[in-house]
């Protein structure tokens, strides 16, 4: 569709930006229909005049009853009509913004990969990612707390504090998290489908972590909770060190879904066979220190579950929590034939967890990456028991 104008500096800025955008000889309209009067007319027509004496754009005549008229203007001179309207060439102030992005910056080379792709957008006048050349500050910062996060001074500090630390105001992490995951992605392991400020827990960059909630017969440090017996226990995973079994559980299950997690202990486990534990979505980086201590805490021979959606995120928790405890966990209620029985399709398609073949949720990571594959949201299917322990 022709752009058709009726002020004269849009006009010759739009061919400008144009040709920052990869178009070789862009063209405009005027508008005659739009004109408010003769005088804007006028001025209009005059100021098209000058850029055509400064040799930066050529005009294009009507035809028949309209050839005293001016059908289209033409970009001839890109650097004659940079001159004639003061204007600084992209490319210019992509170079000049570049150099000021990194200045004074120690970066680590995965992180100066993306300054190219970065300074190829602004040289064509666009924006990477939402952020402009005039945004240079902005995305400076991002890149500080990217690079404070792979030197680990991210970890054991929160996250208004970290981003005082790092960049003197407590409040830009959150304003620029997305391009902070995302100069990090593919450095760090994040899950695909996670939030910004869920990726970020996964590395130990948190509020504040939340509360581990743990149901069993446990008790904690020497005080003896047998008489109190809480529906659950909720401890700072820091404090996991202070749990203490009174009885050795004789499983030991995850749950992603905190309803599933109140139906299980409620529903499936009152009587506390095993020790049950709610990871609240991607566990952060102290909830899966957490879990590994203790997981230490029981026997070899004791089994590890995990219960989350049957999704590709499901997958990525999963693997994450069986990283995390260092020793083998099985899916609980996550099965291929779970998902064909009771899943639906779903139009939403995201990568499932890349691990090994020995992992334990391997073959339903193997079935998600199906085109066709099933999904099934954990909070579908009624508690059980796990295997052993059930009829499931």
């Amino acid at each position: 569709m022709a752009r058709r104008f009726t002020d004269a500096n849009e006009l010759l800025n739009d061919l400008l930006d144009r040709y920052e955008g990869g178009a070789a000889s862009p063209i405009a309209h005027p508008d005659y229909d739009a004109f408010s009067s003769v005088v804007a007319a006028d001025t209009f027509l005059k100021q098209i005049a000058r850029a055509e004496e400064a040799g930066a754009v050529s005009l294009g005549m009507g035809k028949g009853a309209r050839r005293d008229q001016i059908a289209h203007v033409r970009l001839r001179a890109a650097n004659a009509l940079y001159g004639h309207l003061g204007r600084v060439p992209a490319g210019q102030l992509a170079q000049d913004a570049g150099m000021r992005l990194v200045a004074g910056l120690a970066l680590d080379g995965r992180l100066v990969e993306a300054i190219p792709s970065i300074t190829d957008a602004w040289g064509r006048g666009k924006s990477w990612h939402g952020f402009g050349a005039s945004d240079v500050n902005k995305l400076r910062d991002a890149f500080a707390l990217a690079q404070a996060i792979l030197d680990n001074k991210h970890l054991d500090v929160d996250y208004k504090t970290f981003s005082r630390r790092t960049v003197g105001y407590s409040k830009t992490l959150e304003h620029i998290e997305g391009v902070v995951v995302r100069l990090l992605n593919g450095i760090l392991e994040f899950p695909p489908g996670a939030r910004p400020r869920e990726a970020l827990r996964t590395i130990g960059l948190e509020r504040f972590a939340p509360p581990l909630l743990i149901a069993g017969r446990i008790d904690l440090d020497g005080a003896d909770l047998s008489r109190a017996s809480p529906h659950y226990l909720g401890i700072t995973p820091k404090e996991a060190d202070r749990i203490r079994f009174r009885e050795p559980p004789t499983y030991v299950l995850t749950i992603e879904n905190f309803a599933s997690f109140n139906r299980h202990i409620a529903e499936a486990d009152p009587g506390r066979l095993g020790a049950t534990m709610y990871v609240g979505g991607y566990p952060s980086l102290a909830t899966q220190q957490a879990l590994r201590t203790i997981a230490g805490m029981v026997s070899e021979c004791t089994p590890l579950f995990h219960w989350s959606d049957i999704d590709p995120d499901g997958t990525w928790i999963f693997h994450t929590i069986e990283r995390a405890v260092g020793r083998p966990v099985r899916p609980h209620l996550m099965s291929v034939e779970i998902a064909e029985r009771f899943g639906a399709v779903s139009s939403k398609k995201s990568a499932p967890a890349r691990c090994p073949p020995e992992s334990g949720i391997a073959a339903l990571a193997a079935y998600l990456a199906k085109e066709d594959a099933k999904t099934l949201e954990q909070e579908e299917l009624d508690p059980i028991l796990p295997l052993p322990f059930s009829n499931e």
